[in-house]
């Protein structure tokens, strides 16, 4: 590898930017791709695909072979609410290889013994996350059911574009909380990509079902995502 393309690539991951190292098999030639960035042609497509599919592979455009190498942030996955369904989403998501982080200001609730094996932050979301910014590869889980500790954790997720940001709550609830960030200066159009009520329509009844409803949803967002450039732009 180019060690001009090393450095890059490690400048890249240091930043939670998504790159992708495209080698010419038949020249060694490399280039580095940064995520949404303008490929021309079948290269481009195929460059998409392995964006989203977080796969490296070899490619045969026309007559030429190249391999993409993918180089991802590590998708997370920030709860808030130290709930029961939180107690079951946590193992559940870690074996789908996400990173978990749990927060709730609510002591009694966010204790070691409930989330032993999972990041536990004790403290307030709008006093976490400007030490722990969340990013296009962040999914916002918001199960407390108490605005005070929902809604900034919400809008925070809103104003970085995270991949999927979803909320507890019936449909009421989630009028109310739709009410309350229009008059926080959110549009409709950001309001919308709110999961809510949260997860898919399974039927899910109990916390662990819920759970799999989340997950499930958090998945289908991050293959669907909109592949956006280091400058913002939706590609």
């Amino acid at each position: 590898m180019d060690p001009a393309h090393l450095k890059a690539l490690n400048a890249a991951r240091r930043t939670r930017s998504a790159v992708m190292l495209v080698t010419d098999l038949a020249n060694g030639h490399d280039r580095l791709v940064l995520e949404g960035e303008d490929v021309d042609g079948p290269l481009g497509e195929a460059v998409a695909q392995h964006f989203l599919s977080g796969k490296a592979g070899a490619v045969q455009i026309d007559d030429r072979h190249h391999f993409l190498n993918v180089y991802l942030p590590l998708p997370r996955i920030v709860v808030i609410g130290a709930v029961h369904i939180s107690q079951a989403l946590v193992p559940m998501a870690q074996l789908a290889d996400f990173d978990v982080t749990i927060i709730d200001p609510r002591t009694a609730f966010a204790t070691p013994e409930r989330f032993a094996d999972v990041e536990l932050i004790a403290d307030w979301p709008q006093d976490v996350f400007p030490q722990r910014p969340l990013d296009r590869y962040s999914a916002l889980v918001a199960v407390t059911h108490d605005p005070k500790i929902d809604d900034p954790a919400i809008a925070a997720a809103l104003e970085a574009h995270c991949f999927y940001v979803g909320a507890l709550g019936s449909r009421k609830t989630h009028g109310k909380r739709v009410e309350r960030l229009l008059t926080a200066g959110f549009g409709p159009e950001q309001i919308g990509t709110i999961s809510a009520p949260i997860g898919l329509d399974i039927g899910a009844a109990t916390p662990a079902e819920i759970a799999v409803a989340v997950l499930a949803d958090i998945i289908r967002a991050f293959r669907r995502r909109t592949l956006v450039s280091s400058t913002g732009d939706a590609a």
